[in-house]
């Protein structure tokens, strides 16, 4: 055996070797989970729970960097260029991982198959529609029949083109057959702000960042947008029960990280997950806001942003929506 050989198989031995101990000290700093959204929405306040969950469990330090823009591009793409060593990670809502590959048809400066790979999908979380208390609708039908004797004159917020807040509308304003106007925002905050302010009529968010306005009477939710009723609010029925058949729009978050990131690296992720998500006070917080652990089974996550990315794109095309 020659000595280059010997000397390759030795190093092959060694980064062998390196791999399990790397995930068996990790985090050894800093990690980063990007949240490509701004601060005070829904995706905000679940990432950060996760974060100081983590922090108390594993022993290292996660942070939340806020990096939003271009409806979660900016701060997608960003985790997709950086080191795939498990120190900085991806945090988001369904935009740069399922709907954007639709919407911007001019192609993306990532590719989400390609370039992530799942740790887990952590939350499950429904949307409300909600309108001004200005707005002269208590339910859907009467929000229907006001939009249809004021074509185009009711504007919708949310927190950008793409967003699931966004097609949520548009699947409403084409089920419902009317013309409402879609206003986007930076944020699911921002958004608010101006609903709250009555700058605009009407809005799909996701409940976690809805639930103290709908509470303190800032918003009056008319219905929630998923196919059954949230937990958090039992009393409110659905957009399908009242009487548009088969709308079903809810949302979620899920962690992935650059693809490439080592296998050790990624199962020790998945398991500190795993015991965030199963934790009790997690489940408590996760269901006061409405929502419900998901998985970090990684198969099931894939298979599940697969079905995701095949719904929201018929939906895209069909409402002709677009981010260009």
């Amino acid at each position: 055996m020659s000595v280059l050989r010997r000397f390759a198989i030795a190093a092959a031995s060694l980064i062998a070797l390196a791999v399990p101990a790397q995930a068996q000290n990790y985090p050894e700093r800093v990690v980063r989970i990007i949240n490509p959204f701004p601060p005070g929405g829904s995706v905000d306040i679940t990432s950060r729970m996760m974060a100081q969950k983590l922090t108390e469990n594993v022993g290292g330090q996660f942070i939340v960097e806020n990096r939003s823009g271009a409806g979660g591009n900016t701060g997608a793409d960003a985790v997709a260029k950086s080191d795939p060593d498990g120190y900085t990670l991806l945090f988001t809502a369904p935009g740069p991982l399922v709907t954007n590959p639709t919407l911007f048809t001019k192609g993306l400066p990532f590719d989400p198959k390609r370039d992530f790979v799942p740790i887990a999908l952590f939350a499950r979380t429904p949307i409300v529609l909600m309108v001004h208390p200005s707005v002269p609708a208590n339910n859907v039908k009467e929000l229907i029949e006001l939009a249809k004797k004021q074509p185009g004159k009711i504007h919708f917020a949310s927190q950008g083109v793409g967003s699931t807040a966004h097609l949520s509308g548009e699947l409403f304003k084409t089920m419902a057959k009317i013309e409402i106007t879609h206003v986007p925002y930076r944020g699911a905050g921002p958004a608010m702000n101006d609903l709250v302010g009555g700058h605009i009529q009407m809005m799909f968010d996701l409940l976690p960042g809805s639930l103290p306005q709908i509470s303190g009477s800032k918003v009056r939710a008319l219905a929630n947008a998923g196919a059954k009723r949230a937990s958090a609010l039992s009393n409110l029925p659905t957009v399908a029960e009242q009487g548009l058949s088969g709308f079903d729009a809810s949302s979620w978050v899920a962690l992935v990280a650059p693809a490439k990131t080592p296998a050790p690296v990624l199962a020790k992720l998945r398991a500190e997950v795993a015991k965030v998500m199963a934790s009790p006070d997690i489940v408590k917080r996760l269901a006061d806001l409405g929502s419900e652990p998901g998985t970090a089974v990684e198969k099931d996550v894939q298979a599940f942003l697969d079905s995701e990315t095949e719904k929201w794109a018929e939906v895209i095309k069909l409402s002709g929506a677009k981010a260009d």
